[in-house]
């Protein structure tokens, strides 16, 4: 583990008034391009949790109160979680504040409409419009669908419904109130660096060839005139992943026919690897991994997943790498 005192700053915000979080037991922060949301869970330790610092607590922190969380080694301190506090939940003198990035207000309500010929970027600008304006949607995801209906649904319901039926990337970055939509391994941040011999603690890494599995995917959709379609993709006779979608045009079955063949199929890392606050990492994240007893998994990985575990007597992050990019 990494040597440093370590330091934290947690903040929460009610009603335009700032509330600093002084105690601490711990914290756990998980971010994915496969979850809609990114998620922290704060907890605070019991030693403290009389009854009057519980109530004081509880009337400063409510339920979608904003939530800043920035960890680090010695006053160097990086922003790790925005979002809206989710619940506040007591357990035997143990209090934990859930919380959520951006989707937190997209779990509201949308107006019944039906839209034709409309694509991702214009469905996403329609739930913009209609639950907080503020946000940008950010989306290079060229699908279309020639009819999209959204009856009696969340915004929630219409992301979710989306990310199964394209497999894209759809996520908040709720400190620039942007919703962002992209094909899969096409978002990149910034790079790291890591050696399974120098900065890498535990290793449950598998190294695996596309060329080793086979995989073929089927998109079926129903047009306007009721006619099923079919588009496939990947080698015929191997593990089948079968995806219904809305009605969309063959080249639109066939953008997310290859978006579900590479996620499911890759040159690329299974399992996870846990390492220290430093450096820096997120999902989207380019990192450069380095095996000096296997020279051929030598290359850069897209970072999937990351999940941060926080406490005042360390850190550990557990990174989830993907696809090989090169």
């Amino acid at each position: 583990m990494f040597l440093g005192d370590m330091d934290w700053e947690i903040t929460f915000q009610t009603e335009g008034k700032p509330h600093k979080l002084y105690v601490l037991a711990e914290c756990e922060i998980v971010c994915s391009v496969d979850n809609l949301a990114d998620t922290a869970t704060i907890v605070l330790p019991e030693a403290v949790l009389n009854e009057v610092i519980l109530n004081d607590i509880q009337s400063k922190i409510k339920r979608g109160s904003d939530v800043f969380i920035k960890l680090g080694y010695a006053g160097d301190l990086k922003t790790e979680f925005v979002g809206f506090v989710e619940n506040i939940t007591t357990n035997d003198s143990t209090l934990k504040i859930l919380c959520e990035d951006g989707l937190f207000l997209f779990r509201r309500s949308v107006p019944d409409t039906e839209l034709k010929t409309v694509t991702l970027k214009a469905i996403a600008q329609y739930l913009v419009q209609n639950i907080d304006p503020a946000y940008t949607v950010d989306c290079n995801y060229g699908i279309s669908y020639e009819k999209f209906t959204i009856h009696q649904a969340t915004g929630f319901d219409v992301l979710k419904k989306l990310q199964e039926e394209t497999k894209g990337n759809i996520y908040f970055d709720t400190a620039t109130k942007t919703l962002h939509i992209h094909p899969p391994y096409i978002e990149k941040g910034g790079e790291v660096k890591y050696s399974m011999q120098k900065n890498i603690e535990n290793s449950n890494l598998d190294f695996k060839r596309a060329i080793d599995k086979k995989v073929e995917v089927v998109v079926e959709s129903t047009d306007l005139k009721g006619k099923v379609k079919s588009i496939t993709a990947g080698t015929t006779g191997g593990d089948r992943v079968t995806l219904k979608v809305g009605p969309m045009s063959d080249a639109d079955m066939k953008m997310v026919a290859e978006a579900a063949l590479l996620k499911n199929n890759y040159d690329g890392y299974d399992g996870t690897f846990d390492t220290w606050l430093i450096p820096f990492v997120k999902p989207t994240y380019t990192a450069e991994i380095e095996d000096l007893d296997y020279d051929f998994k030598l290359g850069r990985y897209y970072v999937v997943a990351v999940t941060t575990n926080f406490s005042p007597s360390g850190g550990v992050r557990t990174i989830t790498p993907g696809i090989k990019l090169g």
